[in-house]
């Protein structure tokens, strides 16, 4: 039994995903006649109160069309220190779009508006012109926290004050929602754009969304095209999407719930330094400095448990729908033996 804790993007199809995506009618997306691509992306469109979806193969995708929406070369984008923007995209706010990133030291990857108050360039030409204010729901290297909603309104407040854009990287909203039992609707009213991740927390092989009013996004298919993203019978992956939609949301208070109790067994455990605080599916740990990350980890996987380091001494497990009980009852019960 191989325990695979390193990412919720791990996860396979199921049977029945699978059967809903050979079943899908599809058509040539190029030419915007693929049926189950244009439900999906209406769908997420109305669920999010927003005017136009499209359909991208990834969340960084998506990410970087928002950017490119959103700003112009030599802009700056106003995101915290841990935002994936900046360190898991390869550098594609400055290769793609010519942007500069203003970092915040918030708190697990979150901040306030005060703090984007002051990151805010002074409106002279010898500075990068500020345009953009990206946030991450929920903060992948903040531990999974999600934000508060009312911090987020704060902030919204301040980009419509001073002229500027509003992106949620989106790609676990899903667990956002349904651990601070938020809505969709919410999060569209408070932003311009939104990427929605399938394949985080959702079960689906591939893709994700963004969504907009339709005066943002009438370029966001020129640039898709522009990064090579554009698909042809793309409806057998939007299909896994619309399954996902309809089956896979709810369960997500599962992997919380697992997460929490991993979580409690670390605090128990003499070589854990700490356990940041748990809200969804992402456990992040440190270890007492005498103890080798290295040799851990190998001991974890020689008992085939697989998670993965975040660097700067931090480890991190995420539980997923392919996480079982039968693996968290295993997991449990290894690590009560390296106490």
């Amino acid at each position: 039994m191989k325990i695979d804790l390193r990412s919720d993007t791990v996860t396979k199809p199921t049977k029945a995903m699978l059967e809903a995506m050979m079943q899908a009618k599809v058509g040539d997306d190029v030419f915007r006649e693929d049926p189950t691509v244009n439900e999906l992306e209406s769908r997420i469109a109305k669920m999010f109160n927003k005017e136009s979806a499209l359909f991208f193969p990834s969340g960084t995708m998506a990410n970087q069309t928002a950017l490119k929406l959103l700003t112009n070369p030599g802009d700056q984008v106003i995101c915290d220190k841990y935002a994936h923007i900046c360190n898991y995209e390869s550098g594609g706010a400055s290769f793609n779009s010519g942007i500069s990133c203003q970092l915040i030291d918030g708190h697990r990857g979150m901040f306030n508006a005060d703090q984007v108050l002051n990151a805010i360039n002074p409106d002279a030409y010898y500075y990068s012109k500020t345009s953009l204010v990206e946030i991450e729901n929920t903060t992948n290297k903040g531990g999974g926290a999600c934000w508060d909603f009312e911090t987020i309104l704060d902030i919204k407040n301040v980009c419509k004050q001073n002229r500027l854009g509003f992106h949620l990287d989106g790609a676990r909203i899903w667990h956002a929602l349904v651990a601070k039992n938020e809505t969709t609707e919410q999060y569209g009213d408070a932003f311009d754009t939104i990427s929605v991740c399938l394949s985080k927390g959702l079960g689906c092989p591939v893709g994700s969304l963004l969504v907009g009013d339709s005066e943002i996004m009438k370029q966001a298919i020129r640039i898709r095209k522009t990064f090579g993203g554009n698909m042809r019978q793309a409806g057998y992956l939007a299909a896994a999407g619309l399954y996902a939609l309809d089956h896979n949301i709810a369960r997500l208070s599962q992997d919380h719930l697992r997460a929490k109790e991993i979580g409690a067994a670390l605090n128990n455990m003499g070589i854990i330094k700490s356990v940041e605080p748990i809200e969804t599916n992402i456990v992040i740990f440190e270890l007492h400095d005498v103890v080798d990350e290295n040799e851990f980890t190998q001991k974890l996987a020689h008992k085939n448990i697989h998670i993965i380091s975040m660097g700067s001494g931090k480890l991190r497990m995420v539980t997923h729908r392919d996480y079982t009980n039968n693996m968290h009852e295993y997991l449990m019960t290894e690590l009560k033996k390296m106490v």
